[in-house]
């Protein structure tokens, strides 16, 4: 029996599912829109009608909440807490001072480059959560992006929804957040970790293998726009509101989950030179790709020659 795989566009992105069992890719797919719905109307930065729209123009106050709102901040939050800051829920100011204010296909459509400024995020403690009451609060100004955790946690959301609809294995990836759940294939799901998550099966890049968990790429070169300072990229550093130094293109991470592997792949671009120690100090395995090409792994991640065995 081969694993049944769909690809269809979703969250500025490419969403893709794989069933274990390809007669449950029709019920699997519903499951993974369902997802995709609900991710899009709380979390949307881009969308006037989503809760953290709302939650920007609430004016300081108490604003009530959706679970899963609650979730994804509550994400952002812990992913700030293990990083050190160097993810922060608190960066759509930055973003939005940076020229990244709009769907990203808008974006990078313009014809005048973006004028710019360095706007340092407001702070993940500024965020305040109320889950007995279901609601949640920020300071006047604050403007909430879950860019780093809420795709990511969609996929973790789906595939365990997915699995459990279903009863066969199931792997989903969102734009190279990638979540596994239930039964594995034999030898795992393999995974092409390369710059862009559209790239085809032959390309540049390393064929590695998960039975479970999550795994994710964060990188610096797909998406770019062009500004009055130069090309920026999505990574920020929450600390200047600028994009992080290149000291890595790409970052990718294997974790328990993927809301985790998304965490710490895209900490260890804004960390920098000190990214490796920082992940082997977790146990965590990764690979990280200089701009050169030059190539560091950390915990078990397996070096090239071993993957390609």
């Amino acid at each position: 029996m081969n694993p049944a795989t769909a690809t269809f566009p979703a969250l500025g992105t490419t969403a893709e599912i794989t069933t274990l069992d390809p007669v449950a890719l029709s019920d699997a797919i519903d499951v993974l829109e369902h997802e995709l719905r609900a991710i899009d109307l709380a979390c949307s930065r881009f969308r006037e009608d989503s809760e953290v729209t709302r939650l920007a123009g609430n004016g300081g106050g108490w604003m009530p909440a959706s679970p899963l709102l609650l979730a994804a901040i509550d994400a952002g939050i812990q992913a700030a807490a293990a990083t050190g800051g160097a993810v922060d829920p608190t960066v759509g100011a930055s973003m939005r001072a940076l020229g990244w204010d709009a769907d990203f296909r808008i974006v990078v459509s313009r014809r005048q480059p973006a004028r710019i400024e360095a706007v340092p995020a407001a702070g993940w403690r500024r965020i305040e959560l109320d889950h007995e009451h279901r609601r949640v609060r920020v300071d006047a100004g604050v403007v909430v992006d879950l860019g780093a955790t809420a795709k990511a946690l969609a996929a973790d959301r789906a595939a365990a929804a997915a699995a459990r609809a279903t009863g066969t294995g199931v792997l989903v990836n969102l734009g190279g957040d990638l979540a596994a759940a239930g039964p594995a294939p034999p030898g795992g799901w393999p995974i092409l970790v390369t710059d862009d998550h559209r790239s085809p099966s032959g390309a540049d890049g390393q064929v590695v293998a998960i039975a479970a968990g999550g795994l994710a790429t964060s990188s610096t070169t797909v998406r770019r726009w062009r500004t009055t300072g130069g090309l920026a990229h999505h990574v920020l550093d929450p600390r200047t509101g600028r994009p992080a130094p290149e000291v890595w293109r790409t970052a990718s991470v294997a974790a328990a989950t993927c809301v985790d592997a998304n965490t710490y792949a895209t900490a260890a671009i804004v960390k920098g030179e000190d990214a490796p120690r920082w992940l082997h100090s977790l146990g965590l395995s990764a690979r990280l790709v200089r701009p050169d090409g030059r190539i560091v792994v950390t915990g078990g991640w397996p070096d090239e020659l071993e993957a390609a065995a």
